[in-house]
């Protein structure tokens, strides 16, 4: 294939463009907040589960509570009734009756009241504990959103390079004849990625071979126009002042 050295030399304007293209695409993904982002959210979800669970404890205790606080309600208001109906009967025998009932329900009031207590004390813990944890897990919550903000920012940066990038790259792909630019996505395929060289000091830059013997005579004899490629990479090797040949 013939092309002027001008035009297979907007075929390494055109190569930078879209190893450019490349890198920036791969940013997009490969974001340093994007993995800190994956760390906070193992790391709140880990906290969601042990919240979860601490959430569960302390609920039982405060079952528990209301049975309890359930219990000392009825034994008052027994302690209230036997009360009235002592003080309301004239017979001996029934006060006296009255009297035991009333000392061994004013005791069980009181170990009601000591359960109570601790029950209570205990539910403190616990809602120290989900209080703690509730705490660990608003500061990853604001983590991550300030974290999200920061990734969000530097994306629409990147996207917006991206976009001059590609308007650039079509400016010069439009510059190229077709022939030459199709033979150039057919090696951008086939190469991936690695479609056009600058072949400097008789070395490629696209795999970094230096051409010796016969490769190197049969680029030297080519004409300037003559499309040629790298043996080894295959990519088209644009020859300039610098090809060393």
């Amino acid at each position: 294939m013939k092309a002027s050295p001008l035009e297979q030399k907007e075929l390494l304007r055109l190569q930078a463009a879209d190893i450019k293209v490349v890198q920036l695409t791969h940013q997009t993904t490969a974001l340093p907040e994007i993995a800190v982002l994956k760390t906070l959210g193992t790391s709140l979800d880990a906290t969601k589960m042990t919240l979860a669970a601490r959430s569960g404890e302390r609920d039982d205790v405060r079952t528990e509570l209301r049975r309890i606080e359930s219990d000392v309600e009825v034994v008052e208001k027994r302690i209230q009734r036997d009360t009235e109906r002592a003080q309301a009967t004239s017979s001996v025998k029934d006060v006296q009756a009255f009297e035991l009932e009333l000392t061994a329900l004013r005791k069980r009031l009181l170990d009601l009241e000591e359960i109570e207590i601790a029950v209570m004390e205990r539910l403190e813990e616990h809602d120290a504990s989900v209080a703690t944890v509730e705490t660990e897990r608003d500061a990853l919550l604001a983590q991550i959103t300030e974290t999200e903000g920061l990734r969000n920012d530097k994306l629409v940066d990147v996207h917006r390079q991206l976009g001059e990038l590609v308007r650039d790259r079509e400016t010069v792909a439009a510059s190229i004849p077709p022939e030459l630019s199709a033979l150039y996505e057919k090696r951008r395929i086939t190469g991936h990625g690695n479609a056009a060289a600058l072949l400097r000091a008789r070395t490629c830059s696209g795999c970094t071979m230096t051409l010796t013997g016969s490769d190197l005579a049969d680029v030297r004899q080519a004409p300037v126009d003559e499309v040629v490629f790298c043996p080894d990479c295959g990519a088209i090797l644009v020859r300039t002042e610098e090809s060393g040949i």
